[in-house]
């Protein structure tokens, strides 16, 4: 079995991406389940209902989100209708959507869980660590994925080195840069980021003078997402049919 995961997609730029490169990708690596991160999908901060079905039509399975899940208010009014949605199990407001989903693959069921990390984030109720450890305790599945949505990498490997012997894979998402970290730890497909799809010359995605505007001289800015040629980040994992562990992962990157 094989799961592809494609990292954060920032504004127009990463959808482009998206559309543009995923079927190519679903046709080399063949995977039996993709999840994209859509949390910075609209204009760079939250999703609407059509990008939602957009990312679906270019090949998603699911959609994991992040900190700026509820950025756009549209959200609120269609996400108990949207089934392929995961959003932060430990994010305020905790009661709107499900952090949780299963999926039935081939004769396996698979758990997709979406996480905040504390650390230096806004709007997380409770730890990480005691809601997974509640999940696992609660639900039963074959697989566990997670998209763990966290700004440190201290916090991500700490994570992954808890939960690594009860899940298959294991993705940091959040800060948009890619780690060269991915590495099979105790049968666990993990990397401390998967990096984002989105505008090349940019700070994360974002317009560099507007960031650098913002951090010099204290300019109060908009969030506007760069413009010009993009990147695409992703990884996929293979579990093994035998063991039900990862036995191989792999970065993907796609530059201008």
């Amino acid at each position: 079995m094989r799961i592809l995961f494609i990292g954060d997609i920032v504004g127009s730029p990463g959808r482009q991406m998206l559309q543009q490169h995923l079927p190519a990708l679903k046709t080399k690596i063949c995977p039996d389940l993709t999840i994209v991160n859509g949390e910075n999908a609209a204009h760079g901060k939250g999703i609407t209902k059509k990008i939602y079905h957009q990312l679906l039509s270019c090949g998603a399975d699911y959609i994991t989100m992040g900190n700026h899940t509820f950025s756009k208010s549209e959200l609120k009014m269609f996400i108990q209708e949207a089934d392929r949605l995961i959003r932060p199990v430990n994010l305020i407001p905790m009661e709107l959507g499900e952090g949780v989903r299963f999926a039935q693959v081939q004769d396996k069921r698979i758990g997709m869980v979406n996480l905040c990390g504390q650390v230096f984030m806004d709007n997380v109720a409770r730890s990480p660590f005691e809601c997974m450890s509640e999940i696992l305790n609660r639900h039963a599945a074959d697989l566990w994925f997670v998209d763990f949505h966290a700004e440190t990498t201290g916090e991500k490997e700490t994570f992954a080195q808890v939960f690594a012997d009860r899940c298959v894979m294991i993705v940091g998402t959040h800060t948009h840069v890619q780690t060269a970290d991915e590495q099979l730890m105790r049968g666990c497909g993990y990397i401390s980021d998967v990096g984002m799809c989105g505008a090349f010359d940019s700070i994360l995605g974002r317009d560099k003078r507007e960031v650098i505007e913002r951090t010099l001289y204290q300019i109060k800015t908009r969030y506007t997402v760069a413009e010009g040629p993009a990147m695409l980040c992703g990884v996929w994992t293979e579990i093994d049919d035998l063991t039900g562990r990862a036995s191989f992962i792999e970065r993907i990157q796609i530059r201008p």
